[in-house]
């Protein structure tokens, strides 16, 4: 059943109903697009409720950011900050696959569905053209026949009429043959225009309107699939992000499920520990006996109670409940509790090494350099590099020094820090290898200063070193003879694999694949790093 042969007479109600449907696409996008912004209203309260307590915003050194509830209270607000994204994402998709898509879609079957209604117009208004002429040519022919009747009726009158002269009477005859001629041109007129009217309507009301109307039929039909689909689309939308949003509830659930009340105890203990032990009896002093008095006396430079061992360890902060002041801080972190300073100072010498570390590469990388300078005159000027060897090795010798008075504290704090290991080798101007004494001396290795156990020799071989997987390929320009100690040789269009990049100061490591490692010049070769 379609629309042509059912409503052939419901023109109005078929131009209503669509237009109806066009209404309600309109009226479903408007309704998703306030969906959008209840879904964008309410990821953006979502991100701004994590971010206000975040507490990523104090020092990550507090702490709380050791313990497990703060830690899971931190990923739950992650979670949260990425569900707000999966909502945004809901909004997005919204907008773009529904309404956006609908609404041009809906300007589309808008110009259709005025195109034909256009053509319906027009062939409405042809019809009713042709059945103007019909009914103009049938006046027509019903006037003149009036008239071709009256004419006949005064000719037979005429003849009739004996004071009538011949004349009259032909005149009259003539007349009412020429209206009867006119009435009967007329007559085929009106009959060639129902004729044609007949043909119009005919083809009016069983082709052309029930053609018309069957497109109209297939474009609401069209518009109802399309907006079903819109429907569907508006659950699938959120269905797709329903997996990561549950990953995210799944992850607030393992963030409850991480908090180890046990394990937060126990950081509580191990970064609040003073140290201390606990004080002693308080002995009795008995004033009765003035024998003792100076025995008793005497007894009182030893302190047993709190406030004498408060006394005693005033940069200590020895109370339970009292206010805290602020204390003192110092250098030697002696204003700390025992364990909670050997904790930072071993800290400290931890950052020191590091530090000492990177001076002592910068070092060995320099002398390599003004090696290659001296024996390679072509490449650069030694000289040129004083000035930074000098400020190195100054650098090295600070460290040192500040290394050598953070032991020397840390083992007054009960501390060991013969731990602590970093390379300490360089070149001379002849391209051995030596260690650095604290004056800038080169030092026998047979007789190692022992105020530098704690460094460890520089391994002349490259080969016990645990292999560094390659970073990248590079490709030789020009030969290099390799001939200072550190650095390997190459010939041009060799490829050698990339273990180090260049760290500034014109070398890279490279390896050959026998295993051999060693250092070039970075402007020898074209270098191509793995993404």
């Amino acid at each position: 059943m379609d629309w042509g042969t059912e409503l052939w007479d419901q023109c109005d109600i078929i131009e209503k109903h669509t237009q109806s449907g066009l209404e309600l696409v309109e009226k479903y996008v408007k309704f998703v697009k306030e969906r959008t912004e209840i879904e964008q209203n309410y990821a953006k309260q979502l991100r701004n409720l994590s971010k206000k307590y975040n507490l990523k915003r104090s020092s990550k050194d507090e702490p709380e950011c050791r313990l497990s509830s703060y830690q899971s209270f931190l990923d739950i607000l992650n979670e949260t900050n990425d569900y707000a994204g999966q909502r945004e994402l809901i909004a997005e998709n919204m907008m773009m696959n529904i309404c956006i898509d609908l609404t041009k879609y809906l300007q589309e079957l808008k110009q259709e569905r005025k195109t034909y209604l256009m053509e319906a117009k027009k062939a409405q208004q042809s019809l009713e053209s042709t059945y103007k002429q019909l009914d103009s040519s049938k006046k027509r022919f019903e006037r003149e026949w009036r008239e071709a009747e009256r004419a006949a009726q005064y000719a037979e009158k005429t003849d009739q009429d004996i004071n009538a002269t011949k004349a009259d009477v032909e005149k009259a005859k003539q007349q009412a043959h020429m209206r009867a001629h006119v009435a009967e041109e007329c007559k085929n007129d009106y009959a060639a225009q129902l004729q044609k009217y007949n043909k119009e309507q005919n083809q009016f009301y069983f082709t052309d309107m029930p053609l018309i109307f069957n497109k109209l039929q297939d474009l609401d039909e069209r518009r109802v699939r399309k907006l079903a689909q819109g429907y569907i689309l508006f659950s699938d939308t959120e269905k797709h992000v329903m997996p990561i949003i549950g990953k995210c509830l799944e992850g607030i659930t393992k963030a409850g499920t991480n908090v180890n009340e046990r394990n937060d105890s126990m950081v509580v203990i191990e970064q609040n520990k003073s140290g201390f032990e606990r004080p002693g009896d308080v002995e009795f002093e008995d004033y009765s006996q003035g024998i003792n008095r100076a025995s008793s006396d005497s007894s009182l430079g030893t302190p047993k109670g709190p406030m004498e061992l408060l006394g005693k360890n005033k940069s200590k902060n020895f109370w339970l409940f009292s206010k805290k002041s602020k204390p003192t801080v110092t250098e030697d972190f002696a204003h700390l509790p025992p364990e909670q300073r050997r904790k930072r100072l071993q800290q400290k010498l931890e950052e020191i090494c590091k530090e000492l570390q990177k001076e002592v590469d910068q070092s060995e990388a320099l002398g390599k350099m003004k090696d290659v300078y001296e024996k390679n005159p072509q490449m650069g000027d030694p000289a040129s590099l004083a000035s930074q060897i000098s400020q190195t090795s100054q650098n090295i010798e600070r460290l040192r020094g500040e290394l050598n008075k953070y032991e020397t504290w840390l083992a007054e704090a009960g501390g060991r820090g013969d731990t602590l290991r970093y390379k300490t080798h360089t070149f001379n101007n002849n391209g051995a290898h030596d260690v650095l004494s604290p004056d800038g001396a080169h030092s026998d290795e047979s007789t190692p200063d022992p105020s530098q156990a704690i460094y460890a020799e520089f391994d002349d071989d490259f080969e016990d070193e645990e292999l560094t997987t390659p970073i990248g390929k590079c490709t030789a320009m020009y030969s290099f003879p390799g001939a200072s100690e550190g650095t390997i040789s190459m010939q041009e269009g060799e490829v050698l694999a990339v273990v180090e990049e260049d760290k500034g100061d014109g070398w890279t490591r490279v390896r050959r694949n026998n295993g051999d490692e060693g250092y070039i010049p970075t402007s020898y070769v074209t270098i191509n790093l793995n993404k």
